[in-house]
């Protein structure tokens, strides 16, 4: 297999400090070595391979920028480097990350006491437990103010009751990190595998994101003591500050998946013959090849502007919002071109466009749908929100 040596048509590589490069050229290694020569197969049953946890935690890609008790610590950029990389694997890949860290361990260093932070944080970034976010509920996608998912004062604990669909690891988690409305406001909980009346089952039938584990929650009277609440968490502002640090993880995991459609066709492109001259010497294919990179060059700029504020302390939602939705679509547009470029080819898990542009369909809708981004984006420009 051709080693991959990235995409740098605009010279953004000389941007980078050694420190990123490095753990970018690490995390590209991994993928490399470790991940791809599994991805089909796993792809094909259905399964993520969680043996690979301990190995990405003692090379820091979990929780990379999460500062807390045995958490890597680095910087915003580090960070949107490594989802890059992850997703030039596999959309699964990333997320399984992108879960751990932003939507986990994030959430614990924020909002967690530092008992929470002592025991859960070490072992997440380690990769030697593995954790979930439950917001979505079959009923309630891109209005989670209306989540039916209650907690119940009960003496000096807490009642959960309620549902939470479409889980990233719901069914690998030791430990999920719920929210549920309140007496008065939205709570955090960590809730431990094995708690009565806590379960978690798979989602079957997936033709997206088929090498990650997908799943439901559910809480039957499951009896919480208080220590098990994120005392820090108050209010719907609380989750969705976990899901803007993902949106950023995916806003750069976009980019490589965008890359690795856009490398695997032109490679095709030089080897594969048609009419007895390679189809990369033909125009409409040249065309195709060039907007793929345009898609992969703009993302990219978009990518690295937006790690650059936010290692700054810039953390505004609606510039997260905008690379989120531009990047996605931009790597759906570029894995589609090369679907063309590859032909009937380009359906079979032979090569990884297929994989990709069915991932990505999904990706364009979690973690905030496209359009909900676009009514974030244009609610920041206009002061005037239309979500109802």
């Amino acid at each position: 297999m051709r080693p991959y040596e990235g995409i740098d048509y605009y010279r953004m590589e000389a941007e980078l400090g050694d420190e990123e490069r490095a753990a970018r050229d690490l995390c590209r290694s991994f993928v490399e070595r470790r991940f791809l020569p599994v991805v089909r197969e796993h792809h094909r049953a259905g399964t993520f391979p969680l043996e690979l946890a301990p190995e990405m935690g003692e090379l820091g890609l979990l929780g990379t920028s999460v500062q807390g008790p045995g958490c890597p610590g680095l910087s915003p950029t580090v960070y949107g480097l490594v989802c890059q990389e992850l997703e030039r694997g596999d959309s699964g890949l990333r997320s399984f990350a992108s879960v751990q860290g932003s939507l986990v361990m994030w959430p614990i260093a924020t909002y967690g006491d530092e008992a929470q932070q002592r025991r859960w944080l070490p072992e997440l970034a380690a990769g030697r437990r593995i954790g979930c976010f439950g917001l979505t509920e079959a009923a309630h996608g891109s209005d989670p103010g209306g989540m039916e998912t209650r907690a119940v004062r009960d003496g000096d604990g807490w009642v959960l009751t309620g549902s939470k669909m479409w889980i990233t690891n719901a069914d690998l988690a030791d430990v999920a990190v719920v929210w549920a409305r309140g007496p008065e406001r939205v709570l955090g909980f960590l809730v431990e595998r094995g708690t009565p009346g806590f379960a978690a089952q798979p989602v079957h039938g997936k033709f997206s994101l088929r090498a990650s584990d997908t799943g439901e929650l559910s809480f039957d009277e499951v009896r919480l003591p208080e220590s098990s609440r994120l005392p820090g968490a108050a209010g719907l502002v609380a989750p969705l500050s976990c899901l803007n640090q993902a949106r950023y993880g995916i806003a750069w995991g976009a980019v490589g998946a965008a890359a690795a459609c856009y490398d695997h066709a032109r490679q095709y492109a030089l080897e594969r013959e048609q009419f007895g001259r390679p189809l990369a010497a033909f125009q409409l294919v040249q065309q195709k090849l060039v907007e793929m990179l345009t898609e992969v060059t703009t993302s990219q700029a978009l990518a690295h502007r937006l790690g650059r504020l936010k290692d700054r302390g810039v953390d505004e939602v609606a510039l997260v919002s905008l690379a989120k939705r531009h990047n996605v679509a931009a790597a759906l547009r570029t894995a589609r071109l090369a679907r063309e470029v590859l032909g009937a080819a380009g359906i079979t898990d032979e090569h990884p466009i297929g994989r990709h542009l069915t991932n990505l369909e999904s990706v364009y809708t979690y973690e905030g749908t496209h359009d909900i981004h676009t009514l974030i984006v244009g609610a920041d420009v206009t002061g005037l929100p239309a979500f109802r």
